[in-house]
């Protein structure tokens, strides 16, 4: 685990749960996000991909928000120009859908902006209900980042994308819900112990290269045809039939026990950096 600081993110490796936890650790200042912790973030979740000791992350926030958007302390200059060569509006250089593992967004607390945006990238976001959320980027002379113009058309559709983005409103956890960007919403204090349940309920019982290659198929497959598709999902079950896992998983089943997994990310998938998911 990181040593806290008022601009460092605490990483907590659960070994005996295989499960890592990401907090945001800027409560004083609601987790406003910094270009030092979009550096922290990035790295944290490059580190977490190559970890074969961890199989499931959550990325949630300390005290009462998740992330309370960008830092505009800096006032008049928040948004002041920046050099084309050095700056990016992907929030973090190494967004979560990269991360070969599943990654769950335990939303504590009030998220809008960036620290909503950011929550978008993870493949499963459990909201608090008490909660405010948006994209409010319009509202402040910017427009939305973090890939959400390609992230909210995915996961919410065009029309609620358009209208989350070009509003820049703000909504409750429950209209998060019927919007279709949260995954399961629930009182503040059940979001982080749920989501914990998700996570060693992953670690447990799902196998490490099934859910990496699944999830890099899914964040791909509105770029690909029908047909395209189901040419990924028969090679993948080629590539997943000749693992000891393909024989593994239904014995477990059949013998009533929690399975053994033995297939290897970092071994069988090579590289982290040579998939994208965008």
């Amino acid at each position: 685990m990181s040593e806290s600081s008022p601009e460092r993110i605490d990483t907590e490796l659960q070994v005996e749960d295989r499960v890592a936890v990401i907090t945001l650790n800027r409560p004083q200042h609601l987790n406003t996000f910094t270009g030092a912790m979009a550096r922290e973030l990035a790295d944290t979740y490059r580190e977490l991909d190559r970890d074969d000791g961890v199989r499931a992350v959550i990325l949630t926030g300390a005290g009462r928000a998740f992330c309370a958007g960008a830092d505009l302390t800096a006032g008049s200059a928040t948004f002041a120009p920046q050099e084309r060569s050095t700056f990016s509006a992907a929030g973090v250089d190494f967004p979560a859908w990269r991360v070969r593992k599943p990654v769950i967004a335990a939303v504590n607390g009030h998220a809008v902006g960036i620290g909503f945006t950011l929550a978008m990238q993870c493949d499963i976001r459990i909201l608090a209900r008490e909660a405010k959320y948006g994209v409010l980027q319009v509202r402040r002379g910017m427009v939305g980042d973090a890939y959400s113009h390609w992230t909210l058309p995915r996961i919410a559709g065009m029309a609620r994308a358009a209208d989350i983005l070009l509003t820049g409103r703000t909504f409750s956890g429950s209209e998060a819900l019927e919007l279709g960007v949260a995954s399961r919403v629930v009182a503040v204090a059940e979001v982080l112990p749920l989501a914990r349940e998700i996570a060693r309920d992953i670690a447990e019982n799902v196998a490490p290269l099934s859910a990496a290659m699944s999830k890099q198929l899914l964040w791909q497959s509105f770029e690909l045809t029908a047909d395209e598709v189901e040419r990924r999902e028969t090679e993948l079950h080629h590539q997943l039939m000749k693992q000891p896992d393909a024989v593994e998983g239904p014995m477990a089943y059949l013998e009533k026990r929690v399975p053994r997994w033995s297939g290897v990310v970092s071994r069988d998938l090579g590289d982290p950096t040579d998939g994208d998911g965008d």
